[in-house]
């Protein structure tokens, strides 16, 4: 039986441009992330259906709903988490929700790369979504999703002694998008992954995007919650770090994590 997960924005050339340019040594192994999902979000977004902003049926906040995205970038591009330290808590829209509408956290893999992540609903107006990648190389890509629902573009590309910017806000371009529109705009990329998970079933392949690989993500965002609540870093595996770096000895978390409501803070 095959399973996959929707997770259609790795589908976007810029996005697999980047995923090429690791595994063609331009960019090499990543050493550095940093990925910021600012959004907006109106209380009518929550408002229009019961199951919005719940524990019990969204899941989560905005890591659940909105970042989970960016969250399954990150790890295609940085590999196996090693360790998550966060915080959540809910700034804007804690009227109306009991989850989260604002995140951040330092995400370590087994690489020993490194990456942080800062994530909320409470943004006005939307400023989109960024995720810039450093590689060993040196050379730098950053992936830009603005205005939201628009198909990711390269808004730097610093390779060798030469750097190609796009704004990354551009001037003229309304913000807070309406969330049919949004979800308008990502069709196409659906409609990819779709055709490969199908491709896959008639060929007896793996899709692009297995079950396994959306686990990996949410295991990461679940990570997050937990340390908020505990207030200290989720383990999951050995960080391979340079033998001159000294890592010191933390308190072990169990990676098995629950979504306990107060994480929403």
């Amino acid at each position: 039986m095959q399973f996959g997960a929707l997770f259609q924005r790795r589908f976007w050339p810029a996005a697999q441009k980047i995923r090429s340019a690791i595994d063609d040594g331009t960019l090499g192994r990543p050493l550095m992330a940093q990925c910021s999902v600012m959004l907006h979000r109106a209380p009518e977004y929550y408002s229009r259906d019961a199951w919005r902003g719940t524990w019990e049926n969204d899941g989560g906040g905005v890591l659940m709903t909105q970042a989970i995205h960016q969250i399954d970038l990150l790890q295609w591009y940085l590999g196996d988490v090693a360790e998550v330290y966060g915080k959540v808590n809910t700034f804007r829209h804690g009227d109306y929700i009991e989850v989260e509408d604002s995140a951040t956290a330092v995400i370590t893999f087994t690489s020993g790369a490194m990456a942080t992540l800062e994530a909320s609903t409470a943004v006005s107006p939307n400023l989109g979504i960024q995720l810039r990648i450093t590689g060993e190389t040196g050379a730098s890509a950053s992936l830009t999703e603005f205005p939201e629902g628009s198909d990711g573009r390269l808004d730097l590309w610093a390779v060798g002694e030469k750097i190609a910017v796009e704004p990354v806000h551009p001037e003229g371009v309304e913000p807070n998008v309406d969330l049919s529109t949004i979800n308008g705009q990502l069709i196409p990329h659906h409609t990819s992954q779709v055709r490969d998970f199908v491709q896959a079933l008639d060929a007896g392949t793996e899709p692009a995007i297995t079950g396994k690989d959306a686990l990996k993500s949410l295991r990461i965002l679940l990570a997050v919650y937990e340390s908020s609540r505990t207030g200290r870093p989720v383990r999951f595996k050995d960080v391979q770090v340079p033998s001159a770096v000294k890592v010191p000895a933390d308190v072990e978390v169990s990676a098995e994590t629950r979504v306990p409501a107060e994480a929403a803070g």
